[in-house]
This record gives C-alpha cells, structure tokens and sequence, in this order.
C-alpha cells in the first residue's frame, strides 16, 4: 500500500513516520511538503478560494503517483483537504484530525484542545460536535522554537500551557509536531492526552482493509 503524506509543516514528518513505524511499519510512504502553505495561512488569517485550488492540485498529483489513500497532516485546513476528499471519493483521503475527534468525543464531554498554531483554533473547533465542551488552549511561542530547532522548549512550552487544561476529560494535542511532547503532558495535568498521528494511521490502516 502506498500512503501519501502530505505536510504544511516540516515538523509533522518525524512524528507521522514514527507513528506508521509503530502501527503500519508495512505501508510505503510518499511525503510532499509544501511549508509555504502553512505560511501564506498566518499571513492571510483565513481559508480562501486559491487555498482550496493550490490542495486540489496537491492532491491529484498524489493520485497520479498511484497512492492508495492519502493523509494530510495540516490541521488548520479542513474545507481544502474536505475538497480533496470530495474529488477522489472512495479512496480514504483524511483530515488530520478526524480519527482523533473520533476518539475523543468518545472518551470525555469536556475536551481540552491544545495547539501552537493559532489558525488551528479557528480551523479545528467546528470539527467537534456540539455535544462536547471543548476548552481550547495555544502554547504561545512553542512553534516559533521548534522552527529555531529548540525541541525541548518547545515541549517546556507545551507542557506549561496546558496545566491550565486540567479541568477536562482529557486533551487532545493538535499539532503532529506537538506528539512528542504527549507524555510529559500527561503527566503535568493528570489527563489522558491524545495524539493526531497514531488515531491516523489506525483509521487510515481499517478504512484499506488492512488486517
């Protein structure tokens, strides 16, 4: 099975193949990286026409290449990657987030959602559904750490931030960059802490029939 993974981010790669190393290590994985996306979003501060043009380009090239499903990593663009979806029906093209937001609303009621890029808290919410309580939290500064190649400050940063998140069910991390950082959250609020990359590659595995 060829999986292609397609980032907005270079931080998510390590933690997206990790994860298939531990749940998939049997998939062929294919990464196209476009950081400029992510870029022109914070620049913008919002979704726009030439946004969805620019994945549905990215997405036909995937399939051209002969992938079996596809998985972006990019949480803060659900509509676009939604579009993708839509033009390539059947095959499993997921949001990053979908199998996560699974998991969680069937976990807990109160969700804490903890993010480092802000357009992910305008993106991301309405993913939930209204019967859950989501208490959504950013860790200022953490992303701009990772982007100077400082790990550790970054996870300090998450993991300060969402000590306020101790009033939840659980939390969900929405970043895949932030997935290292999960145990240490875990154990600094007490919650169960969930994770993009795993609940991804767990679905995206069931939805291709793999045993």
């Amino acid at each position: 099975m060829r999986i292609t993974l397609i980032h907005a981010l270079k931080h998510s790669i390590v933690p997206i193949e990790a994860s298939f190393a531990r749940h998939w290590p049997e998939a062929r994985l294919m990464n196209l990286l476009d950081d400029s996306l992510s870029a022109d979003l914070a620049r913008d501060g919002k979704l726009n026409k030439r946004m969805t043009e620019r994945f549905l380009t990215i997405g036909r090239y995937a399939v051209s290449t002969g992938a079996n499903g596809i998985l972006f990593t990019c949480s803060a663009f659900g509509p676009c990657i939604e579009a993708v979806a839509r033009e390539h029906a059947p095959m499993p093209v997921l949001k990053p987030n979908e199998a996560m937001i699974e998991q969680a609303v069937a976990k807990g009621k109160r969700i804490g959602l903890l993010s480092t890029f802000p357009p992910t808290l305008v993106s991301m919410p309405p993913e939930f559904p209204s019967s859950v309580t989501l208490l959504p939290k950013l860790a200022e500064g953490a992303l701009a750490a990772l982007d100077r190649g400082d790990r550790a400050e970054h996870d300090r940063i998450v993991v300060e931030a969402s000590k306020d998140l101790r009033d939840c069910d659980l939390i969900a991390l929405a970043q895949y960059s932030m997935a290292p950082a999960a145990e240490r959250v875990a154990e600094a609020t007490g919650r169960e802490v969930l994770t993009t990359p795993d609940s991804a590659v767990k679905k995206l595995k069931a939805m291709l029939g793999v045993g």
